[in-house]
């Protein structure tokens, strides 16, 4: 299967594969990101090297935007993640993202829980006419980058144990009625195909109706051997799994659905 190019709310997710953990991924950010988390009459620091010992050499204001990602450290994909226990994922030390403006007048080294995806200032030429935005909504912008890591992570897999669709992920993803279903599938369900050979464009919430009596919609736009599909998710809290975490009860494509 050909590697997927990631562009725009994908690159992201797999940012977030664990908000718990701040987990950077090296060098695969988004297409920019924005500062968090900073007061209004504070600034974030740049610093000469990823720690607090380096020397602070600029600063970034409260509410910096379209920041460009140049690597991370600690080196942090899903396929490694998770295969970590809880505790360890607890014990992972702070990331540190080399940052730079889109200007190039800066360039400094942040902490990453400091930094969150600017879904509202993705480039143009990398979702097409509309952007990537972030709705605010804490439950549908969750929705939306659970969709985007299963992407991620079913293309960053190097075994049967990493695969989303496997038995001891897919509860991460799916309604624990669902997974049962899911032995044998994998790219059908999101590519419509077995084989991928494009880009996802963009992944987001229902311009129209995100959320409708619980249930949250993320359509996701993609190419694949040069023509335009979509796939429309349905997500809702799974009350058989504990704490009733949003996952994914349905998946739509022209002319089929899963489960059937």
């Amino acid at each position: 299967m050909a590697k997927l190019f990631m562009a725009g709310a994908l690159s992201c997710a797999m940012a977030f594969v664990a908000s718990t953990a701040q987990a950077e991924i090296d060098g695969h950010g988004p297409d920019a990101w924005r500062v968090t988390g900073v007061a209004a009459d504070d600034v974030l620091n740049m610093r000469m090297g990823p720690g607090t010992d380096y020397l602070v050499i600029d600063s970034l204001p409260h509410n910096a935007r379209a920041l460009k990602q140049i690597t991370c450290v600690p080196l942090m994909i899903p396929s490694i993640y998770n295969r970590l226990t809880e505790a360890q994922r607890e014990n992972l030390s702070q990331s540190w993202c080399l940052m730079q403006t889109d200007d190039y007048i800066k360039s400094g080294w942040v902490a990453q829980r400091f930094l969150e995806p600017d879904w509202g200032h993705v480039e143009a030429d990398d979702v097409g006419s509309d952007v990537v935005h972030r709705t605010g909504d804490a439950m549908i912008d969750d929705a939306a980058r659970l969709v985007s890591d299963l992407y991620a992570t079913f293309e960053a897999q190097s075994s049967a144990a990493e695969n989303p669709f496997g038995p001891r992920l897919a509860s991460q993803y799916f309604f624990a009625s669902v997974v049962p279903e899911l032995a044998g599938h994998g790219g059908d369900v999101l590519y419509n195909a077995q084989d991928f050979q494009g880009e996802i464009t963009r992944i987001l919430p229902d311009p129209d109706q995100p959320m409708l009596q619980g249930m949250i919609t993320i359509n996701v736009d993609f190419t694949n051997f040069g023509q335009s599909f979509r796939a429309v998710f349905s997500l809702r809290p799974d009350p058989d799994q504990s704490g009733a975490p949003i996952r994914i009860f349905r998946v739509e494509h022209e002319g089929w659905s899963f489960p059937q």
